[in-house]
């Protein structure tokens, strides 16, 4: 089983920072890839950034990181505006070698809310 979990989500000021986190747990499999994405009120999930994509809106102002040591990914958030308030969701492909297949999880989300 693959639990990802996140944390760091809260209320800011427009300007200012937040730094989101997401930790896997992963026993017998094989975290591949992980990344950020969004869904803020009446609109679709959206990608936010993975290690090698982010999202124009986001481009100068998100990090996206990882410790593989620790299955974390970290999504580092500067200059935030009020359009980018969202619940965040941390997703990961996930490799079974039991399997031999691939598939996704996701997190249960972090709402992260900027005031203007």
């Amino acid at each position: 089983q693959v639990q990802l979990v996140e944390s760091g989500g809260g209320l800011v000021q427009a300007g200012g920072s937040l730094r989101l986190s997401c930790a896997a747990s992963a026993s017998a499999f094989i975290i591949n890839t992980m990344g950020w994405y969004r869904q803020a009120p009446g609109k679709q999930r959206e990608l936010v950034a993975t290690s090698s994509n982010y999202a124009d809106s986001v481009k100068g102002r998100f990090t996206i990181s990882r410790d593989k040591t620790k299955n974390t990914v970290y999504l580092q958030m500067n200059s935030l505006k009020p359009e980018d308030t969202a619940v965040y969701y941390c997703n990961a492909e996930v490799y079974s070698g039991t399997y031999g297949t691939y598939f996704e999880v996701w997190g249960q989300g972090t709402l992260v809310t900027v005031s203007s």
